[in-house]
């Protein structure tokens, strides 16, 4: 009886990669809320829908509009859906850090000052989008990568 207790709260059970992905997604949510919080978004009173004319600082330092805000949100909600499963949670954080990578380039290659910077970046996102992209990707690869059965040595 108890082997099939163990088996059933085993089926259940997240993998380190599920757990991972869902903590990140939790994150991007959070974030995406407090984006719309005066206090702790700093000059809320000029957050704009989009555009690098937003002067609203999250935290005081990356610069959000309330596209940006959402983005983070949506970001967020698909990672907690994704999470469900392990394939999917792989997927989020590989897909995800690379997307996060191709925006830190994509920030670093743009006029901060021109219609190109919609979203928008400030220097703070682009060296966070560079730490987010690295760590999702390698989450994604650490935590699903093949282990090598210590069995078949002594075979």
């Amino acid at each position: 009886m108890t082997t099939t207790t163990t088996s059933k709260s085993r089926a259940g059970a997240k993998t380190n990669v599920q757990k991972a992905a869902a903590v990140v997604a939790a994150v991007f949510v959070l974030v995406g809320l407090l984006g719309f919080i005066p206090g702790i978004t700093s000059q809320y009173d000029q957050l704009h829908v989009a555009g690098h004319g937003s002067g609203a600082l999250l935290l005081g330092v990356c610069q959000v509009s309330i596209l940006h805000n959402i983005v983070h949100l949506l970001f967020g909600i698909v990672g907690l859906a994704l999470a469900r499963t392990a394939p999917g949670a792989r997927s989020y954080l590989l897909y995800g850090g690379i997307i996060y990578l191709v925006l830190w380039i994509y920030g670093l290659r743009i006029d901060m000052q021109s219609a190109m910077n919609f979203v928008p970046l400030n220097d703070a996102d682009n060296w966070l989008h560079l730490v987010l992209g690295i760590g999702m990707v390698a989450l994604a690869l650490l935590l699903t990568k093949k282990r090598s059965t210590a069995g078949t040595r002594n075979a």
